[in-house]
């Protein structure tokens, strides 16, 4: 697991899919489109008790805060449409999200002045890091819900993040945590071999040098 961009090494890239010339502005390079929802992510998908189930605020806050999924729904609930992209080279347009826009969180938190990175905490261990800047756009969810309905254990139930300008794995499944720092530092992927930025319009896949995905990678997978 924590040697993926290493074994994605020489593998030949998948070219980039034609598309409606009325679209090509939002397909980013190397990537192709697909219709259906390709479900990749290491390790088991976890089960949850949702009575026992927190968000976790700490780091560089006033006060270390939990909120439950309940008090979640009961904030101010926002549904948008987005197009993502996938590092491994699939993009769908148009998907449908639903919850808390993170910037209507935010001031509910008491982040301190020098709070300026995040660290997104998930199960199975996982961690990724986005400056707060990036959190504070009109699209970045903290979403219950994909199209119409609540998202599925496969999709990160019972709450992910959707962070569409950047790569997919920045939109963590299964989010727990939720870590202000002073200073940026790389979550799981960035610190194997995946791009701390990771902007797919910039093709920033991996760090050093340039790493090919096979082009059947995310066909094999499963899908929604």
């Amino acid at each position: 697991m924590n040697n993926k961009a290493e074994r994605l090494k020489n593998a030949k890239p998948m070219p980039q899919a034609e598309v409606d010339a009325s679209l090509a502005h939002r397909l980013p390079p190397g990537q192709t489109v697909t219709e259906r929802f390709p479900i990749l992510h290491e390790g088991e998908v976890p089960v949850y008790s949702l009575p026992d189930w927190r968000l976790r605020i700490f780091g560089e806050v006033e006060k270390e805060l939990e909120f439950s999924l309940e008090q979640l729904k009961e904030m101010k609930q926002t549904e948008q449409v987005c197009d993502i992209h996938c590092v491994t080279r699939w993009s769908k347009f148009d998907t449908k999200w639903e919850g808390v826009l993170f910037k209507d969180l935010l001031p509910l938190l008491g982040v301190k002045p020098e709070g300026r990175y995040v660290m997104i905490h998930a199960d199975n261990d996982y961690e990724t890091n986005v400056p707060l800047e990036d959190l504070m756009r009109d699209d970045i969810l903290l979403a219950f819900k994909f199209d119409g309905q609540p998202l599925t254990p496969k999709h990160g139930f019972p709450l992910r993040l959707i962070v569409p300008h950047l790569y997919f794995w920045k939109s963590a499944k299964w989010i727990t945590g939720i870590e202000f720092m002073k200073e940026d530092r790389p979550g799981f992927w960035e610190r194997n071999g995946f791009h701390n930025v990771a902007d797919p319009f910039r093709e920033e896949r991996f760090s050093g040098e340039d790493l090919g995905l096979p082009e059947d990678l995310w066909k094999e997978c499963d899908y929604d």
